[in-house]
């Protein structure tokens, strides 16, 4: 009688056993290694399991440097350019002569009269250019000389360019040495297509100009 109540209780302690070993309706079903990786975490081909990688762009230091480099050279540049200038600006002539061409008559006496310039012949439309830096102080048409340009210096001296066909100046423009004023002509009391060129002093008194020329280095 014991060994058979025995015997029942051990085959229903079997039988719950396996009853507990069943799948529920509570418990998904691992059905390949796939879902038994995902459902524990690890491995597996879903997005979800795999990391996502970015990709960071690398900053380059090359347009940087290449724009300090073009900065440096400008600044190069300009101080040549200058440092150029500037020695032009004092290696330039400060006085030359007002035209090219033939004297033809000094300062002084002429035909019972005072010539008081010089007569620089050449053709009509040679370029006159100023004697010395200055500032024009008239520029249009002149008694006897028909057109005349007068440009006044640092020290009061006045320059006159008589008899010229045209002038490209206008009264209070600065003018440097040997920068073109106007063009030789034929105009007011003339024999001929030259420049008339007078000197005079601060108060008004007229000088021979070749001495002044030779005076400032202008050989004639």
């Amino acid at each position: 009688m014991a060994a058979v109540a025995v015997g029942a209780f051990a085959a229903a302690a079997a039988g719950q056993t396996l009853k507990a070993a069943q799948p529920t309706d509570d418990v998904a079903p691992l059905a390949d290694s796939k879902n038994a990786s995902a459902a524990i975490g690890v491995g597996g081909g879903g997005s979800s399991a795999t990391p996502e990688v970015l990709t960071v762009a690398k900053t380059s230091a090359a347009p940087v440097e290449a724009q300090k480099i073009a900065a440096t050279d400008q600044i190069v540049n300009a101080r040549a350019a200058a440092f150029a200038a500037q020695q032009a600006e004092v290696n330039r002539p400060k006085f030359v002569m007002p035209a090219n061409g033939r004297l033809t008559s000094g300062f002084g006496a002429r035909w019972g009269t005072t010539h008081y310039g010089l007569d620089i012949a050449n053709s009509i439309g040679t370029p006159i250019v100023a004697a010395a830096d200055g500032v024009v102080v008239e520029a249009g048409p002149a008694s006897g000389f028909g057109l005349w340009v007068r440009v006044q210096h640092a020290d009061g001296t006045i320059t006159v360019y008589g008899h010229v066909d045209t002038f490209s100046v206008r009264e209070g423009e600065r003018v440097k040495a040997g920068e073109q004023i106007a063009r030789m002509g034929n105009r007011g009391q003339s024999t001929g297509p030259h420049l008339h060129f007078e000197v005079w002093e601060s108060g008004g008194r007229k000088i021979n100009p070749r001495p002044w020329l030779i005076e400032h280095g202008v050989a004639i």
